[in-house]
């Protein structure tokens, strides 16, 4: 580090605190702090003391000056200055204010360290603070009691802020992906709250319902809450006037499961006068019909693993059936397993009704202990049960068993999307590509951002945290499309994809992603990272209040030079360490 003198054309010349660093085996400097304000002495003695020289007070150099306080920087920089980057904060509203600075720094908390509101204003804090987030953000002075009007007036913007994202996300004729998760509450006071099917096997909890609108490659457009007890189809309806009514898109294919999309949300609410076409799947009981009336036999998949067929129960829709014979495997080795495993538990429940003592009674009773069996293993379709008031039997239903076995492996997917529009391909991947809706929730909920647990109990609230960790998503997905060859993300999917035989088989890795995540190395030699621990190393870069002991000298910020592998991830993202 050094002072430089740069001139300044008819102004005095500026007087820069600049250091040297590496890059590429070249020498780059950059400016560290200007110092034109301070009095020529204290320049020179900056000087001096950066050279070496005896210090000014006549201390050895280490104790003529002290770190007042060290603020975690590197990872701020990346996640803020992304953010910007993105225009998110002027999505959120295009004129500053107080109230769009505290979301945009919930946004970015939630990335940095996902924690309760109050959690997150004693990091913004300046007596509490965990990173340079609030200085950067002027919140030094933020508390808990700002954060929850601001989480208000977030929620009445949603509506704008979704229709901004749609609008860069999406298009007419796009495929759009959407897809419901649930989450629990630790609570009961919510009214939003409610028992339903979980799927975090928490039965016992209240929770609530969310369900996300995506583009075809994952990135988050719009997330709208739902009572705990909202059943998947009663979704649909909302979801297409939003694309309609909201979005102003004339057409789109809306891809969702085959619980979501079912007959009689086709008949009720995607008429093909409203330009909404869509992609789902069959289910079971669906396949077993098609296979008892011929039309649907395993001779199709002789030559190929994908074929289209047709049935008169699905008119003016396409059914594409595919073959996967390692889903196929897969299937058949776990049946056996479940299917012992159901009747271990079912013995036991048997055996409690002829205990000597204290035997199990009553129908309800013994019938709720057989139905928590049933429902952990999924194998209730395949047993018949007597209960009686004092005795408990269950046989299996060898037809039912033999007939699921004889389509291992296949599922159809349905569409009302022509052929001249989509291939059958192109119909069996963009349902397939709902994968990441999936992954979306994972990040969510478990990997990243951990929406629970949910601490709040007015409704709005509620729907506004989730539309913060839905904010939060969307920068993070952009980070990592920008920082995929650092991670074990796969960062050549397009290589990927040419190399697939089959669009039925199991994706398959680029041969990159694979290389990569053999040797833990990057192409350029560096550790592999995944986004959580980037983050973390990131962290490291930090900025230092620096207190002379000469109080002539007045305190400065110094920054860490960032390593080889922190400038490589500045430079795919595209940011600076330096935000103000």
């Amino acid at each position: 580090m050094y002072v430089a003198s740069v001139p300044n054309r008819n102004s005095p010349p500026a007087i820069l605190l600049r250091e040297s660093y590496r890059e590429a085996g070249k020498v780059k400097s950059r400016t560290v702090a200007n110092i034109s304000h301070l009095r020529p002495a204290q320049i020179e003695a900056i000087r001096g003391a950066l050279s070496g020289a005896v210090s000014p007070t006549g201390l050895p150099l280490p104790d003529s000056f002290r770190v007042d306080r060290s603020r975690p920087h590197g990872h701020v920089a990346a996640v803020l200055g992304s953010l910007r980057k993105l225009q998110l904060d002027s999505i959120v509203d295009s004129q500053p204010s107080r109230q769009r600075d505290l979301v945009v720094a919930m946004i970015a908390a939630r990335i940095l360290h996902p924690a309760s509101k109050l959690a997150t204003a004693r990091g913004l804090h300046s007596d509490t603070l965990n990173s340079s987030l609030g200085e950067l953000l002027a919140l030094e002075s933020a508390d808990e009691t700002e954060l929850y009007p601001a989480m208000d007036w977030l929620l009445a913007r949603q509506e704008q802020i979704e229709k901004e994202l749609a609008k860069r996300q999406l298009q007419d004729g796009a495929i759009v992906l959407y897809d419901l998760t649930s989450t629990y509450f630790e609570g009961r006071h919510c009214p939003l709250g409610k028992l339903g099917h979980s799927r975090d096997d928490k039965s016992g909890k209240l929770q609530i319902v969310f369900g996300l609108l995506t583009s075809a490659s994952g990135c988050p457009v719009a997330v709208e809450v739902f009572a705990g007890n909202t059943a998947d189809p009663n979704t649909v309806a909302t979801q297409v006037n939003k694309l309609r009514l909201r979005f102003g898109l004339r057409k789109v294919v809306l891809v969702g499961d085959r619980g979501m999309i079912t007959s009689a949300r086709i008949r009720q609410d995607l008429p093909a006068s409203h330009g909404i076409e869509w992609i789902s799947a069959l289910r079971a009981t669906q396949i077993q019909k098609l296979a008892r009336g011929g039309q649907l036999q395993m001779s199709l998949f002789d030559k190929t693993d994908l074929v289209e067929i047709a049935h008169p129960d699905f008119p003016g829709e396409r059914l594409v059936a595919c073959f996967n014979p390692l889903l196929a495997e897969e299937r058949a080795r776990k049946r056996p397993d479940l299917l012992a495993a159901t009747e271990k538990q079912l013995e036991k429940i048997a055996a409690a009704t002829k205990r000597p003592k204290r035997p199990l009674r009553g129908r309800q009773n013994i019938g709720l202990r057989a139905g928590k069996i049933l429902n952990r293993y999924k194998m209730g379709k395949h047993f018949q049960l007597r209960i009686e008031e004092d005795s408990f039997h269950y046989e299996r239903k060898a037809a039912n068993i033999e007939r699921e076995q004889s389509l291992d492996g296949i599922y159809v997917i349905r569409t009302s999307v022509k052929a001249e529009d989509l291939s059958s391909r192109q119909a069996v991947a963009s349902y397939k590509s709902l994968s990441g809706v999936e992954r979306a929730f994972r990040s969510l909920k478990t990997v990243d951002l951990h929406v629970r647990p949910i601490h709040h109990r007015l409704p709005d609230r509620v729907r506004a945290h989730i539309l913060l960790c839905m904010l939060a998503y969307y920068v993070e997905w952009h980070m990592r499309q920008s920082l995929a060859p650092m991670l074990f993300d796969d960062h050549d999917k397009p290589q990927a994809q040419a190399a697939r035989t089959s669009i039925v088989a199991p994706a398959r890795r680029s041969d990159a992603a694979r290389r990569k995540a053999a040797t833990r190395e990057t192409d350029e030699g560096l550790k592999v990272h995944s986004f959580q621990t980037l983050l973390r190393d990131l962290a490291t870069i930090v900025k230092n209040r620096i207190r002379p002991k000469d109080e002539k000298i007045p305190a400065f910020d110094m920054l860490t030079t960032p390593t080889r592998l922190q400038q490589q991830a500045f430079d795919l993202l595209g940011v600076t360490l330096r935000l103000n």
